[in-house]
């Protein structure tokens, strides 16, 4: 049985996202530090190799990784001939166009032609300026995007941002959006059956991860006679479970997933229909 070879980046808070996320999927890998290259499951099934958000496209194309975790943004630059098999719920960020401050462009279309361009995503901008009918002059930086106009470097930034902080801070204006990213899984596109297999097992227990953090596990006495009201408010994934509680014929336990956001709420509202002993717990995985 060969083991599934996993990109995961190397360093930053996506990568301690990820493998956390792998971690909570069952994945039991040894301690690491930030010189640890590579790491391998005991049963020898899985194996994380961290290398730059960057190159993860590059690693999983060339089947040195099966599968890898990386952001939209950085796919779509490369524009690696892999399989974008998974979207993540974290990792969110917007690539903006940037002008200064007291420039007085107010969208792409209003920027003159032969404009210096600082990105680190120099066929993104290329290819979206083109599109404009614009002659982009496009600098490729590797990172400082946001510093460069004031050095008088560029008169433009294409760049990544979560927040718009950062932009703000170094006194520019974001006058468009080009895409919105969050972080994926790509795959090789020529694994055989049992990497298939392995990748498809891998996915359900992520998406179970994922599904899980939205929930929360609520248990409580409720009266009988509440129950059909309760279950308009509460209806589970498809229904509650109501289990007896021995020598009380007028109460009954009820088990429930409830949406996280929703559990304040429904507490009160159990509370005012004669709910008691309500335990609220978390969701470690959810496979439906």
């Amino acid at each position: 049985m060969e083991m599934l070879k996993i990109a995961i980046p190397n360093k930053g808070r996506l990568s301690e996202k990820i493998y956390n996320l792998l971690d909570c999927a069952g994945l039991v890998f040894p301690s690491k530090d930030e010189r640890t290259l590579q790491v391998t499951t005991k049963d020898k099934k899985y194996s994380i190799i961290f290398i730059r958000t960057q190159d993860i496209p590059m690693f999983v194309e060339n089947g040195i990784a099966d599968i890898g975790f990386t952001g939209f943004d950085i796919l779509t630059e490369l524009k690696s001939d892999v399989d974008k098999i998974m979207d993540l719920d974290f990792g969110y960020c917007e690539m903006v166009v940037a002008v200064k401050e007291e420039d007085v462009y107010k969208t792409s279309n209003d920027l003159p032609q032969n404009l210096k361009i600082a990105t680190s995503f120099p066929n993104i901008a290329r290819e979206y300026f083109e599109k404009l009918g614009k002659n982009p002059n496009i600098i490729e930086v590797s990172g400082a995007t946001e510093i460069t106009p004031r050095l008088g470097l560029a008169d433009v930034v294409v760049d990544i941002t979560s927040s718009g902080s950062t932009l703000k801070s170094n006194k520019l204006r974001i006058i468009d959006k080009i895409l919105e990213s969050t972080a994926i899984v790509i795959s090789n596109k020529n694994l055989n059956n049992d990497k298939k297999d392995k990748v498809q097992t891998l996915l359900r227990a992520l998406k179970s991860v994922i599904d899980a953090r939205e929930k929360k596990y609520l248990m409580a006495h409720v009266p009988k006679n509440a129950l059909d009201e309760i279950k308009t408010f509460l209806p589970g994934l498809s229904s509650p479970t109501i289990m007896t509680l021995a020598g009380d014929e007028n109460n009954v336990v009820m088990h429930v997933v409830v949406n996280a956001d929703e559990v304040f709420d429904s507490i009160d509202r159990l509370k005012k229909l004669g709910g008691k002993g309500i335990l609220i717990m978390t969701v470690d995985q959810m496979v439906r």
